[in-house]
């Protein structure tokens, strides 16, 4: 069958945003899709093995450039530059070192895991750390965390995309967490705390209806401890994912890491020994202690 189509600037069979991604839809068909994806600057973005073995992904950078980070070798990649995959075994790392327009052709449908009603998702997290101004991009800095102990602890495909989005999304159910209650400068009520618990309950409860379903445990288990000292469930031990377990440790950092409307922010030091302190009671050890290697390498410690 004969075929032939002009595409005008900034035309597209579809858009979406995820995760401060805009993706472009250009053309597809037998299994083969072409897309532009625009990342903006200073954020990470993975290719993953594939369950396709034979799949092919190809990237040619338009504009922008990235880092590219595979074992310990890192290499810097720009306008007309490229990289392509097949039959990973390992992720591969990327950080964008300014905005990054990348023209992509996959031999796999990619683009309908782009769901609209994760795109707003997103958005609430934006609302949030508005509300929330002692935690902006806080939950862009757990997610790259989060990523990177789970690469030290060389978590699956399927887990580390889900750990991805769910640490991006932990903290959605504050968005009805009153704004005097998230910004107090002194201590909480029991009836203030008591809706701050309630969090990870909402914020669960608004990706159950969701393509990403699935994440609605981790979210809901981010404050749970090994000992059953966490909220909203009590939990213990194994009846909290890994995923969770993760996010509580890169949470817990951050938070004390940042300023806070009743404090100053601690130093790495301070945090890292607090974790530690509590290894094996609230935090898993060996999470900690893929942390605690991830802090060095950044040079963060």
């Amino acid at each position: 069958m004969e075929f032939f189509k002009v595409g005008l600037k900034g035309s597209a069979i579809e858009k979406a945003m995820f995760n401060y991604t805009e993706f472009s839809l250009l053309s597809r068909g037998d299994g083969v899709e072409i897309f532009l994806q625009t990342i903006e600057e200073g954020k990470f973005f993975y290719l993953y093995p594939s369950d396709n073995p034979e799949a092919i992904e190809f990237y040619f950078i338009v504009s922008g450039q990235v880092l590219c980070e595979q074992e310990d070798k890192q290499l810097n990649l720009g306008p007309e530059e490229y990289f392509t995959a097949r039959g990973l075994k390992e992720p591969i790392y990327f950080s964008t070192l300014s905005k990054v327009t990348l023209l992509c052709v996959v031999t796999e449908q990619t683009f309908f895991q782009i769901s609209e009603e994760v795109s707003s998702l997103f958005k609430i997290i934006k609302q949030v750390e508005e509300k929330d101004r002692y935690t902006y991009n806080h939950s862009d800095r757990v997610a790259r965390y989060s990523i990177k102990v789970a690469k030290k602890l060389k978590l699956r495909k399927e887990r580390l995309e889900n750990l991805r989005v769910a640490s991006s999304l932990h903290d959605i159910g504050k968005i009805h967490v009153p704004i005097e209650v998230l910004n107090k400068p002194s201590s909480l009520t029991d009836e203030e705390f008591a809706i701050i618990k309630k969090h990870p309950i909402d914020g669960a409860n608004m990706i159950r209806d969701t393509y990403y379903s699935e994440l609605a445990p981790i979210i809901e288990q981010h404050h749970e401890r090994l000992n059953g000292t966490g909220y909203p469930y009590g939990l213990k031990g194994e009846e909290i994912s890994i995923e969770a377990q993760i996010i509580a440790v890169c949470d817990t950092y951050d938070a004390m890491t940042e300023d806070r409307a009743y404090r100053k922010a601690y130093t790495a030091e301070y945090a890292l020994d607090e974790l530690k302190r509590l290894v094996d009671t609230h935090y898993d050890r060996n999470i900690v202690e893929a942390f605690e290697r991830v802090l060095l390498e950044e040079g963060a410690l």
